[in-house]
């Protein structure tokens, strides 16, 4: 139940935000709207701690802007390969192996490698990543595992919490 309520306050603040509508009338179709998908989303079953994970947000909060500081950085990387007269390209696929416990925690690692530009994860095979790179600064980059580490990290933290929240129910 904490996960639908988590859900429907999340998805009001983003109506909010992307609305910008505070008349009653708006307001009320905009919670309407609101319980509507969370009941929906409830019966489906899709509202678990995969499925709207709150027990990753401390953790999250100080992964994404790492995140966000990587992408710019390959984004330059990437406009500068682009940018020069003979583009230094190396595409290769590199296998990368994870370390997260979770599916959860895979799926932010393989997503957090394809939003940084220059990398693509093409494959995942138990805990193998086939991973597309552009060039070699990718590839190394990649191969630091500092990435999987923070994701890691993360996970791990969230999982020791969800433990002791889930023996103590």
């Amino acid at each position: 139940m904490l996960h639908a309520l988590s859900l429907g306050m999340v998805l009001f603040g983003l109506w909010l935000l992307l609305s910008g509508f505070f008349e009653p009338l708006l307001l009320s179709l905009g919670v309407g709207s609101v319980i509507a998908v969370v009941w929906i989303a409830y019966r489906m079953d899709v509202v678990d701690h995969e499925g709207h994970p709150i027990h990753l947000t401390i953790r999250a909060i100080f992964y994404w802007p790492w995140l966000i500081l990587e992408i710019i950085k390959a984004n330059i990387h990437v406009a500068g390969v682009i940018l020069r007269r003979k583009m230094p390209i190396s595409p290769s696929f590199v296998e990368v192996k994870a370390t997260q416990e979770t599916e959860l925690g895979q799926v932010i690692y393989a997503n957090s490698i394809t939003l940084t530009p220059g990398t693509v994860t093409i494959a995942i095979e138990k805990d193998i990543f086939s991973v597309h790179t552009l060039t070699r600064t990718a590839t190394e980059h990649l191969q630091t595992g500092d990435m999987d580490r923070r994701v890691t990290a993360m996970e791990a933290h969230s999982t020791d919490e969800q433990n002791k929240s889930g023996s103590s129910s």
